[in-house]
């Protein structure tokens, strides 16, 4: 596989390989820092959770990690005492093979809920994962964590931060099971950026809020959802310590612009997405129902399956926000699909703006503008369309 020179950060590592949990495709990923670096996570809310899940809630607690053992293939959830023996064998393993404390080693499992994780393949996998680290090695990285995505997800940006260059660089998987808080999303950002522990899990709970939580698939949350950031240090600029300062602002910026690249991709690689959809609400009564009404419309079955025909039906979208019961005023409401008015003072724009509204949404990025008529908030989704291909992958998941 060709490998993204722009994609790396200074001082850390990562290699992607096959270790025998899926029968060809590469299914573990390493991601190292040559140095103790300072970490942040943030994870599903889901009431059932993996082994993984558990063990790293625990650990980045300490703010250090020397990095992140992930396999894909098998999510190592509803497994008891096993699944939670396993991650902690996963993370020694890996804490062996580099030199560290096991509990500054993180784990990450995706894949089939139920399943035992095949012990021998990792014991047989880390170690060579190990030894096909690369300062390159992220792209491989992004591969290995696949599991129905279509293409593997990374995003890489270049700030300067106290004079110094700063790179913030990140990897995702997710494709279906996708509703944030957060979702069968995995996330690692890493940069070479010297921050500290409270003002990294600060940036990445606020950064996590406005991207990877605003990105839905199918309304379904999942077990594993887990984002991790990593921060080295080894730009060498003075040590971000107050998140509300001027270059930890900036800082926070750059990483939200890595992690809106990611979860961007997440929804256009939705499982069986012929679309990207943006859904943008303004005019609600305060940020919640914002929110809440594009989330409504963001999962409309009625909605995303409109969109996958190309039916500019905007009747759809008054029908799912007032099921809802967020506050509209028909009146002073207004709906865009594709920049083009279709809904407007309590009735259709014509038959016209229709035909337009319909060639807009042949276009595999499709933005969708609701105003509510009923106050200033605002709130942004990302969504997708639901496809025949949603319904054969999503029925075949384990068979």
């Amino acid at each position: 596989m060709p490998r993204n020179k722009q994609l790396r950060v200074p001082g850390f590592q990562a290699s992607g390989i096959h270790s025998g949990i899926k029968p060809l495709d590469p299914d573990l990923a390493l991601i190292i820092s040559d140095v103790p670096a300072h970490v942040a996570g943030v994870f599903t809310r889901s009431t059932v959770v993996g082994a993984p899940v558990e063990l790293d809630r625990e650990r980045v607690r300490s703010g250090i990690s020397r990095g992140v053992v992930v396999n894909s293939g098998c999510s190592n959830v509803a497994m008891g005492d096993r699944g939670r023996r396993d991650a902690l064998q996963m993370s020694a393993l890996a804490a062996k093979a580099v030199g560290c404390p096991p509990e500054e080693i993180l784990v990450a499992s995706t894949g089939v809920i139920g399943a035992p994780l095949p012990m021998g393949a990792l014991r047989r996998g880390i170690p060579k994962a190990l030894a096909a680290l690369s300062p390159e090695g992220l792209p491989a990285a992004a591969e290995a964590i696949r599991t129905t995505d279509t293409y593997a997800k990374s995003a890489v940006r270049r700030i300067r931060l106290g004079g110094k260059p700063v790179t913030i660089a990140g990897i995702a998987k997710g494709s279906g099971m996708i509703e944030p808080d957060m979702a069968t999303m995995l996330a690692f950002l890493v940069t070479d950026a010297a921050v500290a522990p409270a003002v990294l899990r600060s940036v990445l709970k606020r950064v996590s809020n406005e991207t990877f939580n605003r990105v839905s698939v199918d309304g379904e949350g999942s077990t594993s959802d887990t984002a991790l950031l990593f921060a080295n240090g080894v730009a060498g600029n003075p040590c971000l310590s107050r998140s509300r300062d001027s270059e930890a602002l900036v800082f926070e910026a750059g990483v939200q612009s890595v992690a809106e690249s990611l979860a961007q991709d997440l929804a256009r690689d939705g499982e069986g997405a012929t679309k990207l959809v943006t859904i943008e609400v303004g005019g609600a009564r305060d940020p919640k129902q914002a929110e809440g009404a594009a989330r409504r419309v963001a999962n409309s079955m009625l909605v995303k399956t409109a969109l996958f025909g190309g039916d500019p039906n905007w009747g759809r979208i008054l029908q799912t926000i007032g099921a809802g019961r967020y506050a509209i005023n028909l009146d002073r409401a207004c709906i865009r699909l594709g920049g083009v008015t279709v809904f407007r003072t309590g009735q259709s724009t014509g038959a016209a703006a229709r035909r337009r509204a319909e060639a807009a949404q042949a276009r595999d990025e499709i933005r969708i503008e609701i105003d509510l008529g009923v106050g200033e908030a605002t709130a942004r989704i990302w969504t997708c369309d639901l496809s025949y291909d949603y319904v054969k992958i999503n029925a075949e998941y384990t068979t």
